[in-house]
């Protein structure tokens, strides 16, 4: 594939940057009505790298990095010598970001080394709708990395779609649904399981969501993100909200989509749990199926598809991207680390 690079400031040169931006434009867009900003922004190596030297690069450049991620929500980091998990823990932590425990989320993970964690380890057939991550509780990671470990043998892209783009697109399309939304917020339901179920996309037990099998930590875990819980005889019911759908990026100025309402009503579904029950506007009143799913064809409208190499990382910021995950056919392995 042919690389089309990006020209650097002269300042940025005199640095003399080991880094470069390039354009794949069969899968990237432009933003903000410029040509030289694209979502997401992807970078690879003038020069051949180690990993030590990219961890250093990494360090020394990270203002840059940063701001690319600020301007357009996204990096993609490809072509860089990061073989093994324990490589890309190295990648993670040369950011400098706070990690973020992974407490109140509904995906099954598997701690791999340090910081890093399996992805949703879902069944392959299964497609993960967009999300903020955590959206449906307080605490949620400010930034994510993704790293392909192994590629996948056919299919498994990570769509991304810019969350102020579909909030300003909704507002337009459905305002009565989108001021009711950002004034009532929503309310998630979720029945859990003591243990992990792998075979559904929200099959993380309340043992490993709540980092304990003590139920009375659990409660006082789930009372600190504002979630009630209702014990039944084989699991609990969890009850969050209602918490904010629609919140205000002050970083940038601008509202964002940020919740998992499309990702709970059409794909929280398992032996235990109905997806049309498993979110609700703040006040308890059902939402609108026609609605949700012209969201749904909004977000794959605007969304751009990841396809994966291996070696690659990708880092998302949270307050301005929701991701998915279409279906593959193994093999597939990637990896992730939440930052705070």
């Amino acid at each position: 594939m042919n690389l089309d690079t990006k020209t650097m400031s002269s300042e940025q040169e005199e640095e003399d940057f080991s880094f470069t931006e390039i354009k794949l434009p069969t899968y990237q867009k432009l933003i903000n009505g410029t040509a030289n900003n694209h979502f997401p922004s992807i970078i690879t190596s003038k020069k051949t790298l180690n990993l030590s030297d990219f961890i250093n690069t990494i360090q020394q450049q990270k203002p840059w990095l940063e701001s690319l991620v600020h301007i357009n929500g996204a990096l993609l980091l490809r072509g860089f010598p990061v073989y093994t998990a324990s490589d890309f823990n190295q990648v993670v932590e040369a950011f400098g970001y706070d990690e973020l425990p992974y407490v109140g989320g509904a995906a099954p993970r598997t701690n791999i080394v340090g910081r890093v964690f399996t992805a949703n380890e879902s069944p392959p057939d299964q497609k993960i709708p967009f999300h903020h991550e955590m959206a449906q509780v307080p605490e949620y990671p400010s930034k994510l990395f993704f790293y392909c470990e192994e590629e996948p043998g056919n299919g498994g892209e990570t769509p991304i779609v810019l969350s102020h783009l579909i909030y300003e697109k909704m507002k337009v399309r459905f305002p009565e649904f989108v001021e009711k939304l950002d004034r009532d917020g929503l309310i998630y339901t979720r029945i859990l399981g003591a243990e992990d179920d792998p075979s559904s996309p929200i099959g993380r037990g309340w043992q490993s969501t709540f980092l304990t099998k003590d139920k009375s930590i659990a409660e006082e875990r789930a009372a600190r993100l504002g979630m009630k819980l209702e014990w039944t005889e084989d699991g609990v019911k969890s009850i969050m909200g209602p918490i904010p759908a629609i919140k205000y990026d002050k970083t940038r100025g601008r509202k964002i989509w940020f919740n998992s309402m499309v990702a709970a009503y059409t794909g929280w579904k398992d032996g235990r749990n109905d997806p049309v029950k498993a979110v609700t506007f703040g006040d308890g009143t059902p939402l609108p199926s026609d609605v949700i799913h012209e969201c749904l064809k909004l977000l794959e409208e605007e969304c751009v598809s990841i396809p994966w190499q291996k070696g690659d990382v990708l880092l998302i910021d949270n307050l301005a991207v929701l991701h998915s995950r279409r279906p593959f056919n193994p093999p597939r392995r990637i990896l992730a680390s939440l930052c705070k």
